[in-house]
This record gives C-alpha cells, sequence and structure tokens, in this order.
C-alpha cells in the first residue's frame, strides 16, 4: 500500500478491514481507496491538512481545524481507520472517543472549562457572545453534575453521550 497510486491487493484490503475493526466492507474499502487517492493529489501515500481542506464539506465545518490535528498526514489505513468511527456500526463508545478528542485538543487526556469553551466558540462564532457562551455551559455543566472547576476525562463523556442516541455517520458511495 506504500504508493497511493499502485493498486489494493487483496491482502491489503483485507489488512485495512481488520486495521479498522471490519467496519468497512471490502467494496466500501476499494471505494475510500479510490477517494483516498483523489485526495492525495501528490501520490505520497498520505493526505496533507491542505488537501483535506479541498474537501468542501470539511472545509466548512466550523470545527475543521481542530479535526485537521487528528487528520494531517493520514496514511491511507489510518483514514479508514478515522473514518470508522463514523460508520454506520460503528459502537457509542469509539464515535465518543473521537469527539472527546475533538475537545482534547492539547492531548492531555483531560477536557477543561476553557477547552469546551472554545469548541462552542468555533460552533456558534459570533452568533453568541462569550459571556452567554459561559452562563450556556455552566448551566450545561451543572445540569450534568459538573462545576466550572471539572476537568472530564473520557469516562465522563461516555457517561454523558453514552445514552443520548448519537448520530455521527457518513455514508461511503459505492462507484
Amino acid at each position: 500500500m506504500g504508493n497511493a497510486s499502485s493498486m489494493l491487493t487483496q491482502y491489503d484490503i483485507e489488512e485495512v478491514q481488520e486495521h479498522s475493526n471490519y467496519l468497512f466492507s471490502q467494496q466500501e474499502i476499494v471505494s475510500l481507496y479510490q477517494r483516498f487517492c483523489q485526495l492525495d493529489r501528490n501520490a505520497k501515500g498520505f493526505i496533507s491538512a491542505d488537501e483535506f481542506l479541498s474537501v468542501p464539506e470539511f472545509a466548512m465545518n466550523p470545527l475543521s481545524q481542530r479535526l485537521l490535528k487528528m487528520v494531517d498526514g493520514l496514511n491511507f489505513k489510518d483514514f479508514v481507520a478515522f473514518l470508522s468511527a463514523f460508520s454506520t456500526k460503528a459502537r457509542i463508545h469509539h464515535k465518543i472517543e473521537i469527539i472527546f478528542k475533538v475537545y482534547d485538543s492539547d492531548g492531555n487526556g483531560r477536557v477543561s472549562f476553557n477547552d469546551i469553551l472554545e469548541v462552542l466558540r468555533d460552533l456558534s462564532g459570533s452568533f453568541m457572545s462569550d459571556e452567554q457562551r459561559e452562563r450556556v455551559l455552566i448551566q450545561v455543566l451543572h445540569e450534568a453534575g459538573y462545576t466550572r472547576e471539572s476537568h472530564l476525562m473520557l469516562d465522563d463523556f461516555i457517561k454523558v453521550l453514552g445514552s443520548s442516541g448519537l448520530k455521527m455517520e457518513v455514508e461511503v458511495p459505492i462507484d
């Protein structure tokens, strides 16, 4: 799989399937590989931040800069593993791990009040003032049993989001 312009072998497909916990069919992996090759314009074998930003839906996402930290430089196998969190077959725990990583931008394993506030700022833009965002966040944390001083861990995210009916899915078009 080294060179992005080479074709996938059956072994490669099965290896990628295993790496992504069998959340994609072989046909879906072939389609994802074709899309990966389109994004990997220079056939380097990985996708850069600029190449990800060439996808309009990604570039328009208010969290794109946070997501770029997670996806910049992914090879095909890791690209599929990242996308597996968005599979309809992915476990809720896997989806919550991705959400947690978006909030935990410094990667310290803890999400602070300010971390959440930054995400809210990215999501709400100029539609809310900082004061409004802080009031809303304090209220939401209070209702969930946390305070402004709380540091949320992955388990806290699982507790809060685990039974929320979270929908975070992407359809893989099959050519």
